[in-house]
């Protein structure tokens, strides 16, 4: 039995409340179950209850054994003096607020129907990657969409706390910030750590200076990356590495990564981070102020066509410095670009919106989202072996969502889907 179980039979009031009594025998009539406080303190407040014919207004406390009141020091903290019920699974123990008048108590084991247990149960102890594995055929689609649109706000607005947290950094510099964010994201996870770096190093005030030389601002990411510390015979190499020695005297840079923190091990060249870097000083290239750009482009259509770059001849003909291609490096591809446009454009736009208090930015992002094709990945193949499709970006993001925080955790009892499957009448998962 867990706190949470508790919480969720009382909040939907799934328990026998015929002839209801407190532990010491007093009648109980429940008028209101009272709000889930998620901050500290009691569990519900402004709840409303009648013990015998007196009405209480107040709080409720929740606990598997009435004796954990005690084991949380509750009886010493005068935030819980305003509990007028304490409702528990097992009442072992009478417990007393801070001023030592003895709480009412109510004993819910042997109350609540023995199938809601038994599928809370098999859904804790599910071996499955999503618990209710079983069951989810069963379920209403309109629920499960509901819960996957749920679940994509959700991510967003995760998305655009960690944005705001970068803005707040930079000084509410937005330019920095979707530098900063593009980069890691053109490093694809593998190298999205020391993309991050790469940029925090480096003002983008300074690139758009050196905007109109694609040279100038490939030796600026190469030399700042860490790619142009040593000698090696490579003409072009050596051409990014005295204009880098320029540019770094010029503005008191100094590299902050090493070139060994850089991965390629088990990637294709056109996932090398030095094919990504050429990629991304491309875009910097052709696109100015780039904030303002990607907030103004309202069609994805468009969008694409700004990410969709190729990279300086050197860096079709070579995948590392001084390393021929036996054949043509492609340029940045379609799911790719979906990519950048998923996890950088529209966790930016909802953030934008957010700040600016308007909601159109916000609906531009899930607008955008809904124009993309679904990722693929391994989350989205589990909701598929279930029949669970994704239709477009928006629901894939929703799916991943709901996955990692619901399902991994098992938070069934906070997901519409889980609470639907354990409600009384439903089968079992």
């Amino acid at each position: 039995m867990k706190e949470s179980f508790l919480h969720y039979i009382w909040q939907f009031q799934y328990f026998n409340k015929e002839a209801l009594t407190c532990a010491d025998g007093q009648p109980l009539t429940i008028f209101k179950t009272g709000i889930q406080n998620t901050n500290a303190g009691p569990d519900f407040q402004s709840a409303k209850i009648k013990i015998n014919e007196i009405e209480w207004a107040g709080s409720i406390e929740l606990h598997v054994k009435a004796s954990e009141w005690n084991d949380h020091n509750h009886f010493r903290d005068q935030a819980y003096d305003n509990v007028i019920l304490h409702v528990v699974w097992v009442d072992d123990k009478p417990v007393y607020r801070s001023d030592k008048t003895r709480i009412p108590t109510l004993e819910l084991k042997g109350k609540v129907d023995g199938s809601i247990i038994l599928s809370y149960k098999e859904l804790m102890e599910s071996a499955q990657p999503i618990a209710c594995h079983n069951a989810l055929p069963s379920v209403d689609r309109l629920l499960i969409s509901s819960m996957i649109d749920s679940s994509l706000v959700k991510r967003l607005e995760s998305k655009a706390d960690a944005v705001m947290e970068t803005v707040r950094r930079n000084n509410n510099d937005w330019d920095q910030t979707i530098f900063e964010l593009l980069a890691r994201n053109f490093g694809f996870k593998v190298n999205s750590e020391p993309f991050q770096q790469l940029a925090r190093s480096l003002s983008y005030k300074i690139v758009l200076k050196q905007a109109d030389n694609l040279v100038q601002i490939e030796a600026l990411l190469f030399g700042q990356g860490g790619f142009l510390e040593i000698e090696i015979g490579d003409e072009y190499y050596q051409l990014l590495r005295r204009e880098y020695n320029v540019l770094k005297s010029k503005y008191s840079l100094s590299p902050t990564i090493k070139k060994a923190q850089w991965k390629f091990l088990r990637l294709r060249p056109a996932n090398f981070p030095t094919i990504r870097i050429a990629q991304f000083s491309s875009l910097l290239y052709l696109v100015k102020n780039i904030f303002s750009v990607l907030i103004e482009t309202n069609e994805s259509s468009a969008l694409k066509n700004l990410f969709l770059v190729n990279q300086s001849t050197y860096w079709i003909e070579h995948y590392q410095f001084n390393k021929r291609a036996k054949t043509p490096v492609a340029g940045l591809g379609a799911s790719s670009v979906d990519n950048l446009i998923i996890n950088t454009v529209a966790p930016i736009l909802v953030a934008f919106g957010k700040a600016k208090d308007d909601q159109d930015f916000v609906d531009k992002a899930i607008r955008l989202l809904q124009e993309l094709k679904p990722e693929k990945n391994t989350i989205i193949r589990k909701w598929a072996s279930l029949n669970v499709h994704p239709t477009n970006a928006s629901d894939s993001q929703g799916l991943i969502e709901l996955y990692n925080n619901f399902c991994v955790p098992k938070k069934c009892l906070d997901c519409r889907i889980g609470a639907a499957l354990l409600k009384p009448g439903k089968s079992k998962p």
